[in-house]
């Protein structure tokens, strides 16, 4: 078990089953799974944050999807949102491959970490309200032990950022009142910390053009460098000549 208490902390949100249809859900598709996956054991449990206890860059999603981190245990592992974000921290050099297949593949991440307000896959990709405000104490938690070297956030989506601003005021930084609107390219300074919007790597998004791959490295190299990570180009960056400079 580690010193710092994110270890910990993570154990103990594997094993949580406050909603019960969340955990009905979540034990349903693990149980009959997908075709293409018909061979894999599912995780099928709460899926916990992803990246160094030390991180001073965190990303927030929405919740595990159920084929993607509820079948892998990883955040944003094995589904194409994932695809799309590993693929940009990994041009910027935030990332040490440019995919997440497994919870076994070897992938780091540098400087980062990614977590959600919700740690159990929903229906339709949709938790109710009680549910985000039952899960947010984990969240809280989570920012409380993150908040010695945190420096930067990226919140992805509407919903994480409204799940996001009153657990960031439980964990102690002063959120502006009336609470700051979300918007892509958004940056809100809460006490030395940048909390940044970002549109969500959904398919819905990435699909249509809403989201593109320039667009989310532009959000995430700012964000890093307000964290104080090195970032520089590679890969797809350098390809399309139009990723952000070092």
């Amino acid at each position: 078990m580690d010193d710092d208490g994110l270890g910990e902390l993570d154990e103990r949100i594997t094993h949580c089953r406050a909603c019960p249809r969340l955990v009905e859900w979540r034990e349903e598709v693990a149980r009959t799974k997908r075709a293409a996956f018909a061979d894999e054991t599912y995780w099928g449990r709460p899926v916990p944050g992803f990246g160094p206890h030390d991180a001073s860059l965190l990303i927030v999603g929405l919740a595990p999807a159920a084929h993607g981190a509820n079948r892998t245990g990883r955040m944003f592992t094995g589904d194409r949102s994932g695809d799309v974000l590993y693929r940009a921290l990994y041009d910027l050099g935030l990332a040490s491959r440019p995919d997440a297949v497994s919870a076994d593949d070897g992938l780091t991440l540098h400087g980062v970490r990614i977590t959600s307000p919700v740690h159990c896959a929903p229906p339709a990709n949709k938790p109710t309200p009680a549910e985000r405000d039952t899960c947010r104490p984990w969240l809280v938690q989570e920012l409380h032990l993150l908040r010695p070297t945190l420096r930067a956030v990226v919140v992805l989506g509407a919903f994480g950022w409204q799940a996001a601003l009153p657990a960031f005021a439980a964990a102690g930084w002063s959120v502006p009142r009336p609470r700051p609107v979300f918007g892509h390219g958004t940056r809100v300074g809460l006490d030395g910390l940048g909390l940044f919007g970002c549109f969500h790597v959904s398919q819905r998004n990435t699909f249509t053009g809403r989201l593109t791959p320039a667009m989310l490295r532009d959000v995430l190299a700012s964000a890093a460098r307000e964290a104080g990570l090195p970032v520089h180009r590679n890969g797809a960056a350098d390809q399309e000549g139009n990723g952000p400079a070092s």
